[in-house]
């Protein structure tokens, strides 16, 4: 009796991994906040484009006034998630872009500055380039809104160290990231992302 459960059990696993490859591929959206110069907004989705060709910028919009912060001057990321997750339907991503300093609550404490926010999976993530080095910020931010796109499609943090996934642990490591692993490459390829080579 146990062993026929176990054989339903795997062929109900192998029926939800052909679903799964069957969905259509989702259609990415760039929604830039009010303060983030065009040509930041424009970089960052050339770079999404190489990789996922399937992205469409969205006219510039302000903040919600809940998403603000009064106390650290900085917006909340979860909440601009929430916010941008409400307004995306079924089959899109939409990833915010903004120059503003955003933060989470990580542990115990409640507002610690981030760079960018997404869950795993979502329909919404969030990139800021506010903390970004000044010199290579544009590529800085690029490899930030790839790893929360990254979030949003069920990629968690990867060991590699110079993967677009890896935890950033409260620093600022995105120059020793090249690339996605094979690994995280293989995953996304999977979800209809283009690579050139794996």
């Amino acid at each position: 009796m146990s062993a026929l459960f176990l054989v339903f059990s795997c062929s109900e696993k192998k029926k939800i991994v052909k679903e799964e490859q069957k969905r259509p591929a989702v259609k990415i959206l760039i929604q830039p906040f009010k303060g983030l110069k065009p040509e930041k907004v424009i970089k960052v989705a050339n770079g999404i484009k190489r990789v996922y060709p399937n992205v469409k910028v969205l006219e510039v919009i302000d903040f919600p006034e809940n998403t603000y912060y009064k106390e650290r001057n900085r917006y909340r990321a979860d909440s601009i998630i929430k916010f941008l997750d409400y307004k995306t339907k079924e089959g899109f991503v939409t990833i915010g872009l903004t120059s503003k300093d955003i933060s989470a609550t990580r542990g115990k404490i409640k507002d610690f500055g981030i760079m960018g926010l997404g869950y795993t999976p979502g329909k919404a993530c969030v990139a800021s380039n506010f903390r970004l080095s000044k010199e290579n910020s544009d590529e800085q931010f690029y490899k930030v809104a790839i790893h929360e796109l990254g979030h949003t499609q069920g990629l968690r943090h990867c060991p590699e160290k110079t993967c677009f996934m890896r935890n950033a642990e409260g620093k600022n490591p995105t120059n020793e990231e090249t690339d996605f692993c094979k690994k995280c490459k293989t995953f996304l390829i999977n979800k209809n992302w283009k690579f050139s080579s794996i």
